[in-house]
């Protein structure tokens, strides 16, 4: 049995397109940008994607990444925004809006109440401002056992340091003090799962850290042989057959 779940949140747990959407939306309004038609949410999330993706290859760091892809994208519209203050914002909004995937909720708590030998565990590349704020009007803040922002640990998926300093983290009960909780002096990987929908950040990080994988791939995509895939679901609740 697996004893550490290492849950990705925007795109897995989380419905993050239509945060993503919401989120613009808001700040278009709040703003007095006008109309944010659905074409301009489209060339937005490519540009997102593009950026987040250079992110994960170490091409960008995420500071530039969260200003640069605003920029390029008021460009494309020549809209004069200041692409700094609209991220500050976005950053805010984007933690207004938490839609489970898969009405995935119950599974969680079912875990959580069912099986407590279980540590559930977010692991996450968003900022600790729209994560922290998103796991708190989700609810998640109450059901996750751990919460690991790269912010916060310093580094991101898919870097192996990331997941060395949540082990490390876990070890100590993620408050630099030793836990009585735990007997171990490692963590065993075998006893680890990560579940994301991203094979360059959860599947190429699982990998790094020589734990097991599970790709969630609710739109069935084809991927390449380099992924090592260890389990691959398109809907979160099929997890329960992996785990139990």
């Amino acid at each position: 049995m697996f004893k550490y779940i290492l849950w990705d949140i925007d795109g897995t747990i989380l419905n993050f397109k239509e945060a993503e959407k919401r989120a613009i939306l808001q700040c278009f309004k709040e703003l007095g940008l006008g109309l944010c038609s659905d074409e301009m949410l489209s060339t937005y999330s490519s540009i997102n994607d593009s950026y987040w993706k250079s992110h994960e290859r170490g091409e960008i760091s995420k500071g530039d990444l969260l200003i640069r892809r605003f920029e390029d994208f008021f460009r494309v519209y020549s809209l004069e925004v200041d692409a700094s203050k609209f991220n500050n914002l976005y950053q805010i909004r984007l933690g207004d809006t938490a839609v489970y995937n898969d009405d995935i909720k119950p599974f969680l708590l079912k875990i959580k109440n069912n099986y407590p030998e279980i540590k559930q565990c977010a692991v996450t590349n968003g900022t600790a401002v729209a994560q922290e704020r998103k796991l708190k009007n989700s609810g998640l803040d109450r059901i996750l056992d751990y919460v690991f922002i790269s912010e916060k640990v310093g580094t991101s998926k898919p870097d192996k340091e990331f997941f060395e300093r949540v082990f490390e983290l876990l070890l100590k009960n993620t408050d630099g003090k030793e836990s009585e909780s735990f007997n171990e002096k490692a963590i065993d990987r075998d006893e680890v799962i990560i579940v994301g929908d991203s094979l360059t950040s959860d599947i190429k990080g699982g990998m790094n850290a020589g734990i097991k994988t599970c790709y969630y791939n609710p739109d069935k995509l084809s991927y390449s042989d380099e992924y090592r895939v260890d389990y691959e679901i398109s809907n979160l609740n099929e997890l329960e057959n992996i785990l139990f």
